[in-house]
């Protein structure tokens, strides 16, 4: 079939127009309106985001750190401030031709060549877009001439700014913490541009960590016009920087240096509380580092020598150490016994040993102290007599006035390090070892030794609440101090019998009358300790036991001094502990330490006298020990170049390994002394003094 033509009409074939016109301008009216409203949307809506990209296309922009919050003591005096420095930096990302660039900058800096070959090896371990140092507090001669020849040193940039500084060095070390570097993985979490600022540092450990949202500040900016090709036009006016927060502390700052020095070439600590009010005045762990070292960028030989240090210098004792208490416990010993009924006026024959079926324990006295009541068995730490009145009452007699004071307990404080101890029961020895609680447990936990842990804080703590009577809270910002503590649950004649014991420890004949103040008319109360850290066996008890300078350091016992003045009317308390010490250098021991520290707080120009009398003989001051050890190390070591490289890893001393590892090892050793049948107490518990 065929189909019939269509025929077109010129009326068709208008309308067939029409329509045409109609929908090409439609769809032009579309594109114009698309075409307007996305003028509007760029012109209206978005005018602030392309005025802020012309800008940057006109302006170049430079952060600057800001300057850092000072840490201050409780008198003001600056424990970390900040100095103007003129440094130089390399960033990776933008260096170009480092084989002559390097060279060129040496040459105009005057660095010496293993300075430049330090450089050479950070840039090969650095990530691109972190600074590495060149050099640090620069005359304005060489800072200067770096600056004029930057268009021949691609990627090398000086700037002026603060660089912090820690006035007392080392004695201020695990106190204050210090500031590094970033590192790439705190780059990554939060892709902030000044923490690849060159010049820009954050708190790495201590306070300088716990305190960085205080301290940090704001950072400013430097502003100059250039062209589209980045020639410069003009400079603009700079964006000041917000400094941080001044962060005042409880701390006296020169006590604080003056305990570090007092302790010598020991390997220990010393805290110093307010018996008032719980503050903090003192809070020392040596030996330490240079946290100004640190800040710098340490060497990976310098990080080597201080791991290799037997004494621990990376770990923060205070915070971070737990020893047995010894008979520093004694006196709080003697407060639960009376509170369980225990007449204090009751006697007990010291004859030297106690026998608990098969075994035998021993006093520290071969001897014997003879009969003795609570305050004499304190004053002399006879053993005898809390093994005698720790089986008769038992261990959960004692533990609840431990934890009373201060014994295993966590305090509100900003160190991201504490460890707590143990205050041990019948109840905890169950759940952590699956055994029961023996007679032998509770004996060995009578004179601090056993299961019973604590760190110096808490020895402080104890020491301020005997003195107080409070329940006092330490504390170390000078904006969180715990004021009107409560009174103790304890009876306050109790308290006064204990008091009176600790007055007869130091000045009526008992084990610490080395820590008599020489004060006139001002006396301290405190009380001795010695933690053994090994077995004494039988045969070397037939042979002689040997003497702690007999034996290598780490089988040393620890010594122990908990003590508060005036004895009439305490102000101040403190703990000082000793790793290893042995009691076997006079003015190097417990007792002395105390006094000393004591006395600086009486009677500063006395304790300063004493100082400068003994220091001498231990080899000089810290900063001049320290100095004479790294020299010995280095030239023991004949290290490679690479030794010298800048360490920019993230480990802080705080977590390094040789930190772990020494907890290791005070661990084990004190999971092997509290293994039944290898007690402490069962062998020797002693509380000697030289």
């Amino acid at each position: 079939m065929r189909n019939t033509p269509r025929i077109v009409t010129e009326m068709s074939q208008a309308y067939s127009f029409s329509r045409r016109a109609w929908m090409l301008g439609a769809a032009q009216g579309g594109v114009g309106l698309l075409l307007a409203g996305r003028m509007a949307w760029l012109s209206v809506a978005q005018n602030e985001r392309y005025t802020a990209m012309s800008e940057s296309n006109r302006v170049n922009m430079t952060l600057l750190p800001p300057r850092r919050g000072w840490i201050v003591d409780r008198h003001g005096v600056p424990i970390a401030n900040n100095r103007t420095d003129f440094r130089v930096d390399i960033i990776p990302d933008r260096l170009r031709d480092k084989e002559r660039v390097l060279p060129l900058l040496g040459r105009i800096l005057q660095l010496p060549p293993e300075e430049v070959e330090r450089i050479a090896i950070d840039l090969e371990h650095a990530a691109g877009f972190q600074p590495v140092q060149v050099a640090e507090n620069l005359d304005w001669e060489r800072f200067a001439a770096v600056s004029v020849r930057l268009p021949e040193l691609p990627g090398v940039a000086p700037t002026r700014g603060f660089a912090r500084s820690y006035p007392a060095g080392a004695a201020v070390a695990h106190l204050t913490g210090y500031v590094g570097v970033p590192n790439a993985e705190q780059y990554k979490k939060t892709h902030d541009p000044l923490l690849v600022t060159p010049g820009f540092k954050l708190g790495k450990d201590g306070l300088e960590k716990m305190l960085e949202a205080e301290l940090r500040g704001i950072a400013g900016a430097k502003r100059v016009e250039v062209t589209a090709r980045g020639k410069l036009v003009a400079e603009l006016a700079t964006k000041p920087d917000v400094p941080g927060k001044t962060a005042r502390l409880t701390i006296d700052a020169g006590l604080q240096e003056y305990a570090a020095r007092r302790l010598g070439t020991n390997s220990g600590s010393v805290v110093v509380l307010d018996t008032r009010t719980g503050e903090m005045l003192a809070m020392v762990s040596m030996p330490a580092y240079d946290p100004n070292s640190f800040s710098d960028g340490i060497s990976h030989l310098e990080w080597q020598m201080l791991s290799d240090d037997d004494h621990v210098p990376l770990m923060n004792k205070v915070t971070q150490g737990l020893y047995p208490p010894g008979s520093t416990v004694k006196p709080m010993n003697g407060l639960a016994l009376m509170n369980a009924g225990v007449d204090p006026l009751t006697r007990v024959n010291c004859s030297g040993a106690m026998r608990l079926g098969t075994s035998v324990f021993h006093c520290h006295k071969k001897s014997g102290h003879g009969p003795l009541d609570l305050k004499n068995a304190i004053m002399q730490s006879c053993d005898i007599y809390f093994y005698e009145m720790a089986r008769r009452v038992g261990y959960n007699a004692i533990a609840p006035i431990a934890r009373t004071l201060g014994m295993g307990q966590k305090f509100d404080l900003p160190f991201s390090t504490q460890r707590y101890g143990t205050v041990p029961d019948p109840a905890w020895k169950l759940k952590k070892y699956k055994h029961d609680w023996t007679v032998a447990d509770s004996l060995n936990a009578s004179i601090g030794q056993g299961y019973v842990l604590a760190n110096p804080l808490q020895l402080a703590v104890m020491a301020a609440r005997l003195a107080s009577g409070r329940a006092l809270q330490p504390s170390i910002l000078a904006a969180q101090v715990h004021r009107d503590s409560p009174a103790l649950a304890i009876d306050s004649e109790h308290l006064a019998r204990v008091r009176d014991a600790m007055f007869g420890v130091i000045n009526q004949g008992g084990t610490g009358g080395a820590a008599k103040l020489l004060i006139p008319g001002v006396a301290i109360a405190g009380k001795t300790g010695t933690a053994q850290v090994r077995r004494i066996t039988m045969a070397e008890r037939r042979s002689g036991v040997l003497k702690n300078g007999q034996l290598p350091f780490k089988m040393r016992d620890h010594a122990l001094f908990i003590g508060f003045a005036p004895a009439d009317n305490p102000r101040y308390a403190l703990a000082v502990v000793l790793e290893h010490n042995g009691h076997t250098v006079r003015n190097l021991d417990t007792p002395m330490i105390g006094r000393d520290i004591m006395t600086y707080m009486l009677d500063r120009e006395r304790a300063l006298k004493s100082l400068a009398e003994v220091e001498p003989t231990w080899g000089g001051d810290i900063r001049t020990r320290m100095a004479a050890t790294a020299e010995t190390y280095r030239k023991a070591q004949s290290a490679p170049p690479a030794a010298i490289a800048t360490k920019t890893d993230a480990i802080v001393p705080s977590d390094a390994p040789a930190v772990e590892n020494a907890t290791d090892m005070a661990n084990a050793t004190q999971e092997a002394l509290t293994t039944p049948g290898n007690t402490v107490a069962e062998d020797d518990s002693r509380d000697r003094q030289p």
